[in-house]
């Protein structure tokens, strides 16, 4: 039976009802602005080249929701063969922001290779707040990361 109260609570929870899948919307699974991961920058420099450098629209390769680019068709190639192995960690969102349960971009200039594993910071201070913290930092992202894209 409805009463009074009921009917008021229904209608004051309206709002909310039709405001929760916005604020419940996924993230991409890759950090990429405009459709572009990473910045834009080449994943397998990181590793080739011991750090960044710009991706080339001419070799570029589609993965996971995002276009990837890469300096060279070498390059290119490689990372189809073992996406998995240069894929920064955590879609190439922050690594220190994931470690704290939360999403931040990226800049190309904030990374670490550890353990074989390519990771990206939002800012030079977060990724010396990142390796200070090694290896709690990388064990909590882990552990956040299931929830994190929603």
């Amino acid at each position: 039976m409805l009463t009074r109260r009921t009917t008021l609570g229904l209608f004051a929870a309206a709002p909310l009802i039709t405001l929760a899948p916005a604020a419940f919307a996924a993230e991409p699974p890759v950090y990429a602005e405009g459709g572009v991961a990473i910045n834009g920058s080449d994943a397998v420099a990181y590793f080739a080249e011991n750090g960044p450098v710009p991706g080339s629209a001419e070799f570029a390769h589609d993965w996971m929701g995002a276009r990837w680019q890469f300096a060279s068709a070498a390059n290119r190639d490689m990372f189809v063969a073992d996406p998995e192995r240069y894929a920064p960690a955590f879609g190439g969102y922050c690594a220190y922001a994931a470690s704290l349960g939360y999403l931040a971009p990226t800049v190309p200039e904030a990374w670490s290779v550890y353990e074989g594993r390519l990771y990206l910071n939002a800012s030079l201070r977060a990724r010396e707040l990142w390796l200070a913290g090694l290896p709690d930092v990388i064990a909590a992202g882990e552990a956040n990361w299931p929830t994190i894209l929603g």
